[in-house]
């Protein structure tokens, strides 16, 4: 059929519409199609971005520097200007470590103290779950930002998750230009928090192998030590440091007990610390009793606020402790009680793994160093004792007997000489009698230890003191075993007689001549000290040493006070030894 003119116009109007029609649709296809392309182009820009920061966030094993790495690609991949990492404390409640970017050093120190995790962020970490603000004043948990704070409005939360435990939470705010954070940035850094628990969880275990590497390199150093010559107060510190250092803690001590209280012997960390060496604390405090009596390890996760609890003044320096470890030392042979304390600053690490129990191991080192230096001191006791006991039998066996039997020749030729020699061979008898006293006196302090107390040497130093006083050196004369068989309760009673005698004579004797007298034998110990003076009066006498006389009588002994003839003094106390 043909078509006429007017047929083929109306044919080329439809064609001309559905040809424009056909092109807006491919305009609007080829617009989607490009829009399209643009987010896959963004979204593999993104998932390159998000791979970067996985595989820069997992370049070491470090904890430290991969939280910070950890909080830097997290903000680098949601556009986010500020950025932080707190680390959830082992009581799931607050946040004992914060990590953050984007504020200086500066700013942080005029914010104030990190937070602790109230209001939004103890939301996340109650619900851990993200969460995104548009703004974070008009949250009602908000809690307001303190003074110095940079004002921060748009917000993202996301938890981070080790092994199905809650390490801790991703916070960013103040998205690039002003804009919300979007749903993409909350999968993205979702994604980052996923891979990095991963990456935390490497990082701490890396952590603890090296921790146990080193922990053994430290046993067979403190091994080591001890199987040579070494002082308890060398091991000890050792011990201190090395418990520091690989607790990664500010301060660590070691505290011996000495009856009701605890002796610090051994201090490492800051300076200040120092001052607490060799200090008595007493071992009822609140807060070493918890360890004190338990007798088991006790951890405190805030010693600062425990302390502040307690009400304890004296002790500013541990206002910046945190975590703390008291282990007790375990009771060796000998008895030995004390305490191992590790404490670390607060909020300065990450928890130290249980599974090690360092600070355990440790406070068993230091009761096998007290073992083993008390073994070595016995030894070296007992060889020197051994070679006392040789001497004093050879100065008893031989020279007194020859130094006797010398004075006794010498008495016998008396007879044989000249009257004008005889007093000079009384003289030498005399010599040599005071000579065998002074070296029997020699031999019963060979019998004594080295550093065990003297009651010879107490003696011996008291009349010392009062040569000067009284122009002349006072006679001693101690005869017996003085060291071995005065009881203890006896020891000052006698030091005090001899005390108190000896200032009543440069007070008022006037004398030239002083003795003092102490003699073991017969199930008692006799003080005798006499002078050549004026004497006392009757009056004076029940006065002026009433004290000794009472004190005598309560431990079953007296004191008298009598004429010295041909004038003077003499004052003697009597007190049982038990024998």
């Amino acid at each position: 059929m043909a078509e006429g003119p007017q047929g083929r116009g109306k044919w080329d109007e439809g064609a001309l519409e559905y040809a424009g029609l056909s092109r807006v649709r491919l305009d609007a296809l080829l617009q989607e199609l490009l829009g399209r392309v643009d987010e896959i182009m963004d979204y593999q820009e993104r998932l390159r971005a998000l791979l970067d920061a996985v595989v820069g966030i997992g370049a070491d094993l470090d904890l430290n520097s991969t939280l910070d790495r950890i909080v830097t690609a997290a903000c680098e991949l949601a556009g986010a200007r500020y950025g932080a990492l707190g680390v959830v404390g082992p009581d799931g409640k607050r946040l004992v470590r914060f990590i953050t970017h984007g504020v200086t050093d500066k700013e942080i120190a005029a914010i104030g103290p990190y937070p602790e995790g109230h209001g939004i962020l103890g939301l996340l970490i109650e619900h851990p779950e993200p969460i995104r603000l548009h703004d974070l004043a008009e949250h009602p948990r908000s809690y307001g930002f303190p003074s110095n704070h940079p004002p921060m409005k748009s917000f993202l939360g996301v938890p981070i998750q080790t092994r199905e435990h809650a390490f801790g939470n991703l916070y960013l705010t103040e998205k690039t230009g002003g804009a919300d954070f979007t749903e993409d940035d909350e999968r993205t850094v979702t994604a980052l928090a996923a891979a990095a628990g991963v990456v935390i969880d490497n990082a701490r275990l890396y952590a603890d192998t090296e921790q146990r590497r080193r922990g053994h390199e430290v046993t067979a150093e403190i091994t080591q030590l001890m199987l040579g010559e070494f002082d308890a107060e060398q091991a000890l510190q050792l011990i201190a440091q090395r418990s520091r250092e690989l607790s990664r803690a500010q301060v660590a001590a070691v505290l011996l007990a000495d009856g009701d209280e605890l002796v610090v012997r051994a201090v490492d960390g800051p300076p200040e610390f120092h001052r607490f060496l060799g200090r008595h604390i007493p071992a009822d405090l609140p807060v070493l009793g918890l360890a004190t009596t338990r007798d088991e390890q006790v951890v405190i996760e805030d010693l600062a606020q425990l302390l502040k609890d307690a009400g304890v003044s004296d002790f500013p320096e541990g206002a910046n402790l945190g975590r703390t470890t008291m282990a007790p030392l375990p009771a060796g042979s000998s008895g030995t009680g004390g305490l191992l304390v590790v404490a670390a600053e607060q909020g300065s690490a990450t928890r130290v793994s249980e599974s090690a129990d360092l600070v355990r191991m440790f406070a068993g080192q230091a009761t096998l160093a007290l073992e083993r230096a008390q073994a070595q001191h016995d030894r070296d006791m007992l060889a020197v004792l051994e070679d006392r006991d040789r001497i004093a039998r050879d100065l008893h066996d031989l020279v007194i007997q020859r130094l006797f039997a010398t004075g006794l020749q010498l008495q016998g030729m008396q007879r044989l000489v000249r009257p004008e020699h005889r007093e000079r061979l009384s003289r030498a008898v005399d010599d040599i009698d005071m000579t065998i006293h002074d070296l029997r006196a020699a031999i019963f302090e060979l019998q004594q230890a080295p550093d065990a107390s003297s009651l010879r040497g107490d003696i011996q130093t008291l009349v010392s003191e009062y040569a000067e006083p009284l122009g002349f050196r006072p006679q001693l004369i101690c005869t017996g075993p003085i060291d071995t068989v005065v009881p203890t309760p006896v020891r000052p009673q006698i030091l005090a007689t001899i005390r108190e005698s000896l200032s009543n004579v440069v007070r008022h004797a006037q004398a030239s001549h002083v003795t003092v007298e102490v003699t073991v034998g017969a199930g008692q110990v006799i003080a005798r000290i006499s002078d050549d003076g004026v004497g006392i009066g009757s009056g004076s006498r029940s006065s002026g040493l009433r004290n000794l006389t009472e004190r005598a009588q309560s431990l079953g002994g007296s004191v008298q006070i009598s004429d010295n003839e041909p004038h003077g003094t003499v004052v003697e106390l009597t007190a049982p030894t038990g024998d």
